[in-house]
């Protein structure tokens, strides 16, 4: 098997993209981009996991991290991604969700698609791992995930999007998850 999409580095900062399969735009219910954040706090408080830079959008996430625990980064997201898809699937039949009927089938559609053994598959199973190795990609990632939700067109400055880090670093850590700020890029080209 390739290490095109293999984390090389555990212990070192990286570049995750996160993404529902058949980019299904689940995220874009309040509750479970909330989820997102609450799972990525557990992951902050109890599996050593560092959270540098992140942007929820509605069918991915994106995220600058990195793992000092006794988990890799890789057993991390993995839990991570096994918990959240895990809770939303669950979550999603008695929800109110006007789609979740459709929603479903598409997950067990995904799950099929790919063999898996399971009924259904949530996150598509590999996470473009980038190796943030100097400054300048550093800077690059994460302007690239502060502004997606301006490219989006959701907001005209990336600050006022609460589910991304750039309140974090442009209004001086007023996120909605506390993140550790890479000093280097406070001001970054936002």
């Amino acid at each position: 098997m390739s290490n095109k999409y293999k984390i090389l580095d555990q212990r070192g900062l990286n570049y995750l993209t996160l993404t529902v399969v058949g980019w299904i735009d689940i995220f874009s219910r309040k509750k479970y981009r909330d989820l997102i954040i609450d799972s990525l706090k557990y992951c902050q408080e109890n599996k050593g996991l560092h959270v540098h830079g992140y942007v929820i959008m509605t069918n991915h996430i994106h995220l600058v991290v990195r793992a000092s625990g006794e988990q890799t980064l890789s057993e991390v997201i993995k839990d991570f991604k096994s918990f959240t898809a895990t809770s939303i699937l669950k979550d999603l039949p008695q929800s109110s969700e006007s789609r979740k009927k459709w929603l479903m089938f598409l997950f067990n559609y995904f799950a099929k698609k790919n063999k898996r053994k399971g009924k259904h598959q949530f996150w598509q199973t590999d996470n473009h791992p980038i190796e943030l190795y100097s400054q300048k990609v550093i800077q690059q990632k994460l302007n690239y995930i502060h502004k997606n939700p301006v490219r989006a067109n959701w907001v005209e400055m990336p600050q006022h999007y609460i589910y991304s880090s750039a309140s974090n670093y442009l209004e001086q850590g007023k996120g909605i998850l506390e993140i550790e700020i890479l000093e280097s890029f406070y001001n970054f080209d936002g």
